[in-house]
């Protein structure tokens, strides 16, 4: 056998326990996680049906004028173009960026000192969850519709109190203030979201070591002391995840003015998401409302990327 012969007939010899370890490797992994894959695997065609798919279409129909009942001609660009000849298009940017932007001036902090008020108290604390969790329970399309009551012009109950108060009542939802619409519906969304942000608050300020406050206390260090330099700073991070959590969530407002507003007056709550909506079920131009859907998209794409990375950057830290 001359030396080639031999180096041939050696080889299915060295490959084979290789292979017959990573296939036994595999067995063994099978058998130990197989009831866990098992039970994921209707959430995840699931998951995939109702979710990954129907984005994927989406994306699809952005590029075509789309027909409901024959075929859908592609039509590229053609779908973006036209939603930047719009003029509600602006506008329903400007709105929902303006959302946004009220919404962490008014919603971001309410939850950060509400749990910082009640991590404070000494009694009561249970009382004080629960009451301000209560909200998170309601349905939001409940929570629009009271508020919309309560800020109903002839019957409402804050005009009711403001002239019970011998002060002018007003228009709210209806103004022609600039902004006011806007914030009216900002007020709903911080009332109803306050409790479930605060209660993570919580959770965090549970994790601050105790030797801390109990050697600022010893050292005379006043409330506002202690919150200033050992509690903001111990939950930083949680409030820096927050945040972008935070201004996903602003960014998909829909319910809100679809219910309180319908995105009047004069389209002064007419946001991306109800645009997005008149497009599709009210005008039936899927492929504008795909492609304005998938503008939204990219943009909380990034969002969602800015979130893993920090906390990805948070865990490294320990």
């Amino acid at each position: 056998m001359n030396r080639t012969e031999a180096k041939s007939s050696s080889m299915p010899s060295v490959r084979s326990p290789s292979r017959r370890g990573r296939r036994g490797n595999l067995r063994r992994a099978w058998r130990r996680y197989r009831a866990g894959v098992l039970f994921l695997l209707p959430a995840l065609v699931l998951f995939l049906y109702f979710s990954w798919i129907p984005i994927f279409k989406g994306f699809v129909i952005s590029f075509q004028k789309y027909n409901i009942i024959g075929e859908s001609e592609f039509v590229g660009l053609a779908n973006f173009e036209r939603l930047l000849k719009h003029d509600l298009f602006y506008r329903a940017w400007g709105n929902t960026l303006l959302f946004v932007a009220l919404g962490l001036a008014v919603g971001y902090f309410v939850p950060v000192g509400l749990a910082i008020a009640i991590n404070e108290m000494r009694h009561l604390r249970s009382f004080f969850r629960v009451s301000y969790y209560l909200p998170a329970v309601l349905p939001l399309v409940v929570t629009a519709i009271l508020w919309k009551g309560i800020y109903n012009v002839d019957s409402g109950l804050l005009n009711y109190l403001l002239n019970r108060f011998h002060l002018p009542p007003g228009s709210w939802l209806q103004s022609s203030i600039p902004g006011m619409p806007i914030f009216c519906l900002v007020l709903m969304a911080t009332w109803k979201g306050a409790g479930a942000t605060m209660v993570i608050y919580l959770a965090a300020l549970q994790g601050i070591p105790e030797a801390l406050y109990e050697a600022a206390e010893i050292d005379g260090a006043s409330i506002l002391q202690r919150i200033r330099n050992i509690t903001l700073p111990q939950i930083l991070p949680v409030m820096l995840i927050v945040l972008i959590l935070q201004i996903i969530g602003t960014f998909q407002v829909l319910v809100e003015p679809l219910v309180m507003t319908q995105g009047g007056p004069n389209n002064a709550t007419l946001t991306v998401l109800l645009q997005v909506y008149n497009y599709a079920f009210k005008y039936f131009w899927m492929g504008e409302a795909s492609a304005m859907s998938m503008m939204l998209f990219l943009i909380l794409l990034g969002l969602t990327l800015a979130y893993f990375r920090i906390t990805r950057r948070f865990e490294a830290e320990g």
